[in-house]
């Protein structure tokens, strides 16, 4: 039964997580720029706890993602399970450890490099493992696009953090967090396919077999009258 809860956790998570971010900063403060500001210091002037809480939400979310892979015996053993650990602790940190001061800051900036770093990584070993996998498969393709993509974010916000002087830092570092989110995303649905889907497919088989077995016993008694 726990099993079965992990897919529902994970992109249900992930789902609330993303909503809640884009409607804190469509509807915030007109005078914070998200295209200049990074998220850490988007949520430090942003009153209200709405972004730490949908960072914190993602990061559960993202390890009851990983604890629904290993319950399917999933390729994500090693180092890829790891990093995902790694994404989500430091999401769950950054969302606890206030950003007022300039140590918190610092620690803020930090987990959000540990945690930008750690799914484009977790990403690459996963592509091969996952295309390996009969299960896993049909994932292991849109996985290797995301991984693309967000392996160009990383490049780009490691260029515009440091020789780039922070220009438009925070458009970079938000469509980075896009490609990581949906590499996670693509990863929730296939788990929701393999956990859900057997009994699925077996509910609706058994319903329509049973309709069909009804009309032929109608239709051999009005035959045999």
């Amino acid at each position: 039964m726990v099993k079965r809860l992990y897919p529902l956790l994970a992109g249900g998570g992930i789902l609330l997580a993303v909503v809640t971010v884009v409607a804190a900063q469509v509807s915030g403060d007109s005078s914070l720029d998200p295209v200049s500001m990074t998220i850490s210091q988007y949520a430090a002037h942003d009153e209200g706890g709405v972004i730490e809480t949908a960072m914190a939400v993602l990061g559960l979310a993202s390890l009851a993602l990983l604890a629904g892979m290993r319950a399917l015996d999933a390729p994500v053993h090693g180092w890829p399970a790891r990093l995902i650990g790694l994404w989500s602790v430091s999401l769950i940190g950054a969302a606890v450890v206030p950003s007022g001061t300039v140590w918190q800051g610092e620690i803020h900036g930090a987990l959000s490099a540990a945690a930008f770093v750690s799914v484009p990584i977790a990403a690459i070993q996963l592509v091969g493992r996952l295309g390996r996998d009969e299960r896993w498969k049909a994932a292991a393709r849109p996985l290797e696009w995301l991984t693309l993509a967000s392996g160009l974010g990383l490049a780009a916000i490691t260029y515009v953090a440091l020789p780039g002087h922070g220009v438009m830092i925070g458009l970079v570092e938000r469509l980075l967090l896009t490609a990581e989110v949906a590499v996670l995303g693509v990863l929730a649905v296939r788990l929701a396919q393999l956990t859900w889907g057997p009994s699925l497919r077996g509910r609706i088989g058994g319903r329509i077999g049973g309709r069909i077995g009804g009309r032929r016993a109608a239709r051999d008694f009005l035959v045999h009258r």
